[in-house]
C-alpha cells in the first residue's frame, strides 16, 4: 500500500489552516497544524513532513528564519531531508517573497489565493519530489557533475550536493536539453508545471542559487548560460570562457 504522503501547514489564521486541511485531506494528504514558528519547528525537529506549506508573518519565528534553518543549518534536518517549501507571502511583500526563493523556498503563493491553486502547486512539487518520479531515467555525467534522477542527487567531484526539490527539477530539465535555449516563461511552465501567475523571478533566483552550487566561478558560470534577452542553457563541455 502506497504511504500517504503528509503536509505540514503553519499559519497563525486558523480559517486558512481550516480551509486549506479541508481541501488537502480532500486529496488524501495527511495534514498536520502549527500556529506559529516555534511549533512548528518542534514539529519539523520531530518527524519532518514531506512538504511544509509556510506563512511568512509569524508569530514566534517567522516564515523565512524557519527556512533560512531548514536550508542553511543541515543539523536541524540532516542533508536527506530537504522538505519541499511552499511559501505563503502578502502582495506587498515582494522582497520577502525573493528572498525566501533566494534561500530555497521551492514555490510561493500570494495571499489571497484559490486553495485549488494551492493544491495544483502540492500535487506538482510532491510529484517533482518523488524519489520514483524520474526513476526511468540515467544517471547523467557531465564534467565534474553526475546527475541521478533516481536517487535524485547531484554530486560534484564526488562529493553530494544539497539541493532543494525544484532546484534538482530546474537542473535536470537544463542537462536532459543541452544547449537549448529555454525562457524564463517557458522553464516555469516545463519546470513548474503549471501555468504561472506572477513575475519571472522564480526562475531567475533558482539560477543563481543552482550557479552557486555548482559553478567552479559562479560570476562567470560554465554550466549554465544566459542568452541574453532570450533565457538559458545548459552548456554540456564547459570552458573557462564563461557566459
Amino acid at each position: 500500500m502506497k504511504r500517504r504522503r503528509r503536509i505540514l501547514v503553519v499559519d497563525d489564521e486558523p480559517t486558512v489552516r481550516e480551509v486549506l486541511r479541508r481541501y488537502l485531506e480532500r486529496e488524501g494528504w495527511l495534514v498536520d497544524e502549527a500556529a506559529d514558528g516555534r511549533v512548528a519547528m518542534q514539529a519539523l525537529d520531530q518527524d519532518p513532513p514531506d512538504l511544509l506549506i509556510l506563512d511568512l508573518m509569524l508569530p514566534g519565528i517567522d516564515g523565512l528564519s524557519i527556512t533560512r534553518r531548514l536550508r542553511g543549518d543541515v543539523s536541524v534536518l540532516g542533508t536527506e531531508h530537504a522538505v519541499p517549501i511552499i511559501m505563503l507571502t502578502a502582495r506587498r511583500d515582494e522582497q520577502d517573497r525573493v528572498e525566501g526563493l533566494e534561500l530555497g523556498a521551492d514555490d510561493y503563493l500570494t495571499k489571497p489565493f484559490s486553495p485549488r491553486e494551492l493544491v495544483a502547486r502540492v500535487r506538482a512539487v510532491l510529484r517533482r519530489s518523488d524519489p520514483v518520479s524520474q526513476a526511468d531515467g540515467r544517471p547523467l555525467q557531465i564534467g565534474p557533475l553526475t546527475l541521478d534522477p533516481r536517487a535524485r542527487e547531484v554530486r560534484r567531484h564526488g562529493e553530494p550536493v544539497a539541493l532543494t526539490a525544484r532546484e534538482f527539477d530546474l537542473l535536470w530539465h537544463l542537462a536532459s536539453n543541452p544547449r537549448q535555449v529555454f525562457s524564463r516563461d517557458q522553464l516555469l511552465d516545463q519546470v513548474w508545471g503549471y501555468n504561472f501567475e506572477g513575475d519571472d523571478s522564480t526562475v531567475t533566483v533558482h539560477v543563481r542559487r543552482l550557479r552557486e552550487k555548482i559553478e567552479p566561478d559562479p560570476a562567470r558560470p560554465a554550466f549554465i548560460r544566459t542568452v541574453w534577452s532570450v533565457g538559458y542553457r545548459f552548456e554540456p563541455d564547459p570552458d573557462d570562457s564563461g557566459a
